[in-house]
């Protein structure tokens, strides 16, 4: 009898945990990101088509450098450009075909000090696509401007997340309604940058967000929109006088 009793309290426990497992994956926050996400990945061009748009845009020889490459067969690869550098500490991808296998900290740090290829070096378009935190996104554009020539291009990925769980800072806890799927706090570096009288600047809604500063080409003015502490429901709110979100049509129509 007691055994009996112990198999029907662990069957209903189960039972318990089944029903509420099944209502959190049907709750309305689960299916709007679901959605939301589909609706991301369905999204063109890929930010490798943008920027070899970019680079077609420049005169001459182009010199290319790429900040967070993880599997160059993403991106990397896919690029023209007549000459083309890559930095990463290989964390994520051990095999870590790049040219700097070290932190974009020691690379601008090393690359000051001429210590590798040469502190008076031009690069045509910086694609920073690293550790996707704002304060170290932020810490790559401040350490790229230096070394981008006046009609270059720095891009950024990842600048609009669609929901606050894909805008998450801890980038190993999926059991979030985004499950794998993450943006970080990029967004907040840009919106930083989106003020500065430095650089104009957009975002093209496509591939989660390809963010683009230009010294020289004017995308729109700075942003209106006022989110001292870069809130994401404000943001969420002004999603596109924040970013200057625009179309690729759109896009191109500057050049």
């Amino acid at each position: 009898m007691l055994k009996l009793l112990k198999a029907k309290a662990f069957a209903k426990k189960h039972v318990r945990r089944y029903r509420e497992g099944r209502n959190v994956f049907t709750h309305p926050v689960f299916v709007d990101t679901k959605a939301k996400t589909e609706k991301e990945l369905s999204k063109g061009p890929q930010r490798s088509d943008i920027i070899n748009f970019l680079l077609s845009q420049i005169n001459g020889p182009t010199t290319y450098l790429e900040i967070g490459v993880c599997d160059p067969a993403n991106n990397f690869d896919l690029i023209v450009a007549d000459k083309k550098y890559s930095v990463d500490p290989g964390l994520e991808f051990f095999e870590n075909p790049v040219d700097f296998k070290i932190t974009s900290d020691e690379f601008f740090a090393q690359l000051g000090e001429n210590k590798i290829l040469s502190s008076d070096i031009q690069f045509d378009l910086i694609f920073i696509d690293g550790l996707h935190l704002a304060a170290q996104v932020d810490r790559d554009i401040t350490n790229a401007l230096p070394y981008l020539s006046e009609d270059g291009f720095i891009v950024l990925h990842d600048c609009n997340p669609p929901t606050e769980w894909h805008a998450r800072e801890n980038h190993l806890y999926r059991l979030t309604p985004a499950r794998n799927f993450w943006n970080g706090t990029t967004w907040k570096a840009f919106l930083k940058w989106r003020s500065s009288h430095l650089v104009h600047s957009c975002c093209i809604d496509s591939d989660w967000g390809v963010g683009v500063l230009s010294k020289k080409r004017n995308f729109g003015g700075l942003s209106p929109i006022h989110n001292e502490f870069y809130e994401y429901g404000w943001f969420d709110q002004h999603r596109v006088q924040s970013l200057n979100l625009i179309s690729f049509r759109e896009f191109k129509e500057f050049f």
